[in-house]
């Protein structure tokens, strides 16, 4: 079993922070209009490529596939759950730009720090509660959403936000019994399978949300960077819950709201306004406050006996 090691798992999470709003950004340019691919035709194509690329590769690298029943039972509900998360993001895209989609999803580090701290006695000391607090209060500065305007949509990211918080418990339940290779190659065949049946839905037309349609010749590349972008960015925060409970970790994502502003200013021209920009900043600072607190305590730890109360969760 891998001994927790913050900093590691902080570091691959920040990796996840950057690479999940580019895949974000991908499925984005796929349902614009000059493209218009249907959600579930993009959702069906991104985990066929996860079980494409990766089983592969965990046969090469001679990866174990055996799973207990308990743990089988677990990849599967993470399964469904990536589905419902993965297929609401991708649908609030189409309604809002990327840097407010994510925002708002961003209740979510704040449900699975709960979550952790109720169902899986993981220790969360006032400073982290802070933190997370300051972060929630900046996202909600960069939200500033327009219900008038935007309508029923602006709710969707909400929906995105409790998927991925159980998706996360339920990753930290199994990270360290699992090689992430060999669990995501497996979770996007288990995804292609239960897509499967909605794909002979769709082919016949007969449920319009269930739409496919011709992939014109300039999606193909879209399609090969959300494949790979979805499949391993996802490895990166699977490894980081190998290295690190949620509730460190939670934190820490609220870093992917300014990343996702970054590109989608670059792709989209999509930039925030002043106060927007004001709650980018809080969030950012009560990101950077945790990697710094992490720091501290394994500094703290490496000097005291754990017996003075020098373990990682000490005082946190």
């Amino acid at each position: 079993m891998t001994q927790d090691r913050p900093l590691m798992g902080i570091t691959l999470m920040l990796g996840f922070c950057f690479v999940a709003p580019l895949g974000d950004a991908t499925a984005k340019l796929l349902g614009d209009a000059a493209l218009a691919q249907s959600v579930f035709q993009v959702v069906v194509l991104r985990f066929a490529m996860q079980a494409v690329f990766l089983i592969p590769l965990a046969l090469v690298l001679a990866r174990p596939f055996r799973m207990s029943r308990r743990v089988t039972f677990f990849v599967f509900l993470r399964t469904v759950l990536h589905i419902v998360g993965v297929a609401t993001m991708f649908l609030s895209l189409r309604f809002l730009p990327l840097a407010e989609t994510v925002a708002i999803a961003f209740v979510m580090p704040f449900i699975l720090l709960l979550l952790g701290w109720w169902f899986m006695d993981e220790e969360v000391g006032w400073r982290r509660l802070a933190a997370c607090a300051v972060g929630f209060a900046g996202t909600l500065l960069v939200i500033q959403p327009s219900f008038a305007e935007v309508g029923w949509p602006a709710l969707l990211p909400l929906s995105v936000a409790l998927s991925f918080a159980l998706f996360m418990l339920v990753t930290r339940q199994i990270a360290k019994q699992t090689d992430p290779i060999a669990m995501q190659g497996v979770s996007g065949l288990m995804a292609t399978g239960l897509l499967i049946p909605f794909v002979g839905v769709g082919l016949t037309g007969a449920v319009p949300a269930l739409s496919l349609s011709a992939i014109p010749s300039d999606a193909y590349s879209l399609y090969l960077q959300l494949g790979v972008l979805g499949s391993f960015g996802h490895l990166l925060m699977t490894w980081s819950l190998r290295f690190a409970p949620s509730t460190t970790l939670a934190p820490m994502q609220y870093l992917e709201i300014p990343f996702a502003t970054l590109i989608g200013w670059i792709v989209f021209s999509d930039l925030p306004n002043g106060l927007a920009a004001i709650g980018i900043a809080i969030t950012m600072v009560a990101g950077l406050y945790v990697i710094l607190r992490e720091r501290a305590i394994a500094r703290l730890s490496a000097t005291k006996p754990l017996a003075e109360g020098g373990g990682p969760g000490a005082a946190v």
